[in-house]
């Protein structure tokens, strides 16, 4: 069943000249085409998310522009235990030298933008982060030093097949709070993270997931959000959910990503879990019908808590393994079995 929600097909300005959402920007698309010059200052946020998984490891890049500040990180996990796990954030008051394109960094495309951020050579506290373009694919850099004061260094080349889509969305709360998000799930990724002499190794099970966004947002907002990719029943499945956040918009960002095809799904997914005891299983289903039936099961907890002024947020970001099945716009039901990724509750004060 195809969703109702208006497909875009060509090129699209996300704001009006006084920065107020542009009507014609209202809508979906299989690939990017929004191109989200937003003027004027305050409340606006821009970011641009990466993440890369193996059946081991992961590694997350994020460039942050929230207006006020600029939050740049890298994240490492090795699952199980005795895993190293670090996080090492940069806080960039005013977000002095952050400037995000208006379109995806670094996107396969010969007109994107590459986004540098940090010192070439960053000591502690610091981070360097480079996205760039790279023929049809998306070249990761990254550097910083780990809290045992050893170097970091990342490089990661995320292929995009030929033809494979994304899922591009706006969401609009009313004319002057609106988010355009662009969510890429299974997006072949290789390379290397190395921790001083040791190396982390990205290889034909990575995959990359990309969650970029440009917006105007409320002073306060919660969401889930679900994302995971790999092969599984013989065919290569990226899933991208959302919920919350979206209610009473009239848009969603649901779809899954079959063998580099969007089914996009215009429900509002039921979402349970157990915020007493995230690492519980999760439930994500479309009410009504089968689309979606997943039951999703952490085991690790990625949880942070911040408060530092204008900025306060409360997020915990399970990772683990999706299982049950989806089905796309053809009716095609795809059985998903342990398809890693992650899921995550938020609450946020910006």
């Amino acid at each position: 069943m195809a969703t109702h929600e208006r497909e875009i097909v060509a090129p699209v300005d996300l704001c009006r000249p006084d920065g107020r959402i542009a009507p014609q920007a209202i809508g979906w698309s299989r690939t990017p085409l929004h191109r989200c010059r937003i003027p004027g200052w305050g409340r606006t946020k821009r970011w641009e998310y990466w993440c890369v998984t193996t059946p081991t490891h992961l590694v997350a890049l994020t460039v942050s522009d929230l207006d006020y500040l600029a939050l740049n990180s890298i994240y490492v996990l090795e699952y199980g235990t005795g895993g190293r796990e670090f996080e090492l954030t940069a806080i960039v008051p005013g977000g002095y030298g952050v400037r995000l394109p208006d379109t995806v960094a670094g996107a396969p495309d010969p007109a994107s933008a590459s986004l540098v951020v940090g010192p070439p050579r960053p000591v502690r506290g610091q981070v360097r982060i480079e996205i760039h373009g790279e023929g049809p694919a998306t070249r990761l850099r990254a550097r910083c030093v780990d809290p045992r004061g050893l170097p970091v260094e990342v490089d990661l080349l995320v292929g995009m097949p030929a033809g494979h889509e994304t899922l591009s969305v706006v969401v609009p709360w009313d004319e002057r709070r609106f988010q355009y998000t662009s969510k890429h799930t299974a997006r072949p990724a290789t390379g290397t993270v190395r921790i001083a002499d040791e190396v982390l190794a990205f290889g034909e099970d990575a995959w990359g997931t990309l969650d970029h966004g440009r917006g105007r947002w409320p002073r306060s907002v919660v969401w889930n959000w679900g994302a995971a990719s790999g092969r599984t029943d013989g065919r290569t499945v990226g899933l991208q959910f959302g919920g919350r956040w979206t209610r009473g918009t009239g848009a969603t960002e649901n779809a899954v990503c079959v063998d580099g095809r969007i089914s996009k799904i215009g429900q509002e997914l039921e979402w349970r879990w157990s915020r007493g005891d995230h690492l519980a299983p999760w439930s994500i289903r479309s009410p009504g019908a089968d689309r979606v039936d997943l039951v999703f099961t952490p085991f690790h907890n990625r949880s942070t808590r911040t408060d530092i002024g204008l900025l306060a947020n409360r997020t915990d970001q399970c990772f683990g393994h999706y299982t049950g099945s989806i089905r796309t716009d053809d009716d095609e039901r795809i059985e998903v079995d342990r398809l890693l990724g992650w899921a995550e509750d938020v609450r946020m004060r910006w």
